[in-house]
């Protein structure tokens, strides 16, 4: 099975070539789709000269789930399974590879990365999966939904078959209930989807003001997703 990385970026010049060129050296990964969404510095420069395959450019910052469904759109024939990956991953990209296995295997038809825990963030409650509060609202959601337990809900490092994402006509939600949405939508349709340990890093969020009002803004989308299956 072909494998495609789909990598959206916003302003991710410092870290998208080593992010592309981490996916680049595992054999494993057939090709390597950044998308540039909207940014302002020179990031989609970055990816090409770093060796991406292809590098779409959004003329306007649409959020990553514009930036997704933007970048299926333009490699949806050119693989099996899709990697879902943030753009600030660096070389801790090369993880992407332990998504693969239970797909390769028919084990699974989506596989959710899970980040090791963050331990200078431990007094904010904080892990690699996400903040707190919204990571305890995605869980109660999609238990609510779903019956299952999910340990980072909010983990934007996943494995998907195409099969999945033609379930959702390659259209992902909107603002930061991109993931919550996608697994709502894989199990409800049948699929299996799972969570594998993995040591990926990036940059998380902390304690200013510009921080607060992500983790507001996340909170709201998703609990849009949830008030709306």
């Amino acid at each position: 099975m072909t494998v495609c990385a789909l990598v959206p970026a916003y302003n991710e010049a410092d870290r998208i070539a080593s992010t592309v060129d981490a996916l680049k050296s595992r054999s494993a990964i057939d090709r390597v789709v950044v998308i540039d969404d909207g940014s302002t510095d020179g990031t989609a420069e970055a990816a090409r000269n770093a060796g991406a395959d292809e590098v779409v450019v959004l003329s306007k910052n649409g959020g990553k789930g514009a930036a997704l469904s933007a970048g299926y759109l333009a490699a949806r024939d050119s693989a099996d399974i899709f990697l879902l990956l943030d753009a600030d991953l660096g070389r801790t990209a090369t993880e992407a590879v332990k998504l693969l296995d239970a797909l390769q295997q028919g084990e699974a038809d989506m596989v959710i990365g899970m980040l090791p825990p963050d331990t200078s963030l431990d007094s904010a409650g904080s892990h690699g999966g996400g903040m707190g509060l919204v990571v305890r609202l995605a869980r109660w959601g999609l238990f609510r939904k779903t019956g299952a337990s999910w340990l980072q809900p909010l983990s934007g490092q996943r494995a998907v078959r195409k099969t999945v994402l033609e379930s959702i006509n390659g259209k992902f939600a909107v603002g930061f209930g991109v993931e919550v949405a996608l697994t709502l939508a894989a199990v409800s349709a049948g699929y299996k989807v799972v969570e594998v340990e993995t040591a990926f890093r990036h940059r998380v969020t902390e304690n200013g003001l510009f921080d607060f009002l992500h983790r507001s803004k996340q909170l709201l989308d998703v609990l849009k997703v949830i008030a709306a299956s």
